[in-house]
């Protein structure tokens, strides 16, 4: 608020009179500030979905890392009679679950915002931190999947996809897979074929898809409601449901190169996620006089099953 610094005066002659402040025309309107917040729109996290935290209680107060036992492979041999039978030992590879990554935010109320203000800041603060936080960790997760899936042939990545057939092209980079709205369900189906070919569940699988390729499957023959068994066709209720035994999730936070996205499919026993640490604390600040509002978060991701997720490289077409 600004205060007149030259007094008026105003002699009955008009005699050196001086010229109104300032203040006096239009500084001291009062301001009305609303008291809803504009509404803030956060991108979708998927993170819960397509993860299984089946080992974070191990994790909570124990330690940094979990070694994982998978089961071993047992071979199985041909048998006649009066033949010496093979000894095998079964060994288990194990993976390791690393609690090695760390976000946090430190944010500061001083007292006298505090006062002035008709909101409750602090609440409003720690509401959104918790939103940017899920949207960071997702982002981070999501771009470290990739890297896991082995790109090679008769894998889950690459140009020659299919532990048995091997002719499956996904796409890789600077190679994308053109999806076009006419095939853009054949990318789906191809992804699922690669899931079955490695023998995963077909129940509790999920696909992660960007924007523009939702849009094309609403495009796609599927707007048919009769081709999906639902009542409402996707374009009446947006809805983009099952696929391909596949429950499909709109993600913007996919990792993102150029024109080219990677589209992510798979079963959650393939990807573990653990947190040890969520804390959100308020403090007297020492230095400031005001109010610390800071959190913490500690956590870990492994792909621990890479068979059971499946990555394509795909491009607008």
């Amino acid at each position: 608020m600004s205060y007149p610094t030259t007094a008026t005066v105003s002699p009955g002659n008009g005699v050196g009179a001086v010229a109104p402040n300032t203040a006096y025309s239009g500084v001291f309107i009062p301001e009305i500030w609303a008291g809803k917040i504009v509404e803030k729109f956060y991108d979708a996290t998927v993170l819960a979905a397509i993860s299984n935290t089946d080992y974070e209680g191990e994790i909570k107060n124990k330690g940094d890392k979990v070694n994982i036992r998978t089961k071993p492979t047992i071979t199985i041999s041909d048998y006649v009679a009066d033949q010496t039978l093979d000894v095998e030992r079964p060994s288990s590879d194990l993976e390791t679950l690393l609690i090695d990554k760390g976000k946090y935010f430190n944010t500061i109320l001083d007292d006298v915002m505090e006062v002035q203000s008709d909101l409750n800041q602090l609440s409003m603060w720690a509401d959104d931190a918790s939103e940017q936080m899920k949207i960071v960790i997702d982002t981070d997760v999501l771009a470290y999947i990739p890297g896991q899936i082995p790109i090679a042939a008769n894998g889950n990545q690459g140009d020659s996809c299919g532990r048995i057939s091997g002719n499956i092209d996904l796409g890789i980079t600077a190679t994308p897979r053109a999806v076009l709205p006419a095939d853009v369900i054949d990318l789906v189906v191809d992804m699922g074929q690669v899931l079955d070919e490695q023998n995963i569940p077909e129940s509790g699988r999920w696909l992660v898809i960007p924007a523009w390729m939702a849009a094309m499957i609403k495009k796609s023959e599927l707007r048919d409601a009769s081709l999906v068994g639902d009542g409402t066709s996707m374009l009446r209720n947006g809805r983009l449901g099952m696929i391909d035994r596949f429950t499909v999730y709109l993600s913007n936070l996919l990792p993102l190169s150029g024109v080219e996205t990677s589209v992510m499919a798979g079963h959650s026993v393939g990807l573990t996620f653990a947190s040890q640490l969520t804390k959100v604390e308020t403090l007297r600040g020492e230095s400031y006089f005001g109010t610390y509002l800071r959190g913490l978060q500690v956590y870990g991701r492994s792909v621990i099953d890479p068979t059971a997720i499946t990555v394509a490289i795909a491009t607008k077409g």
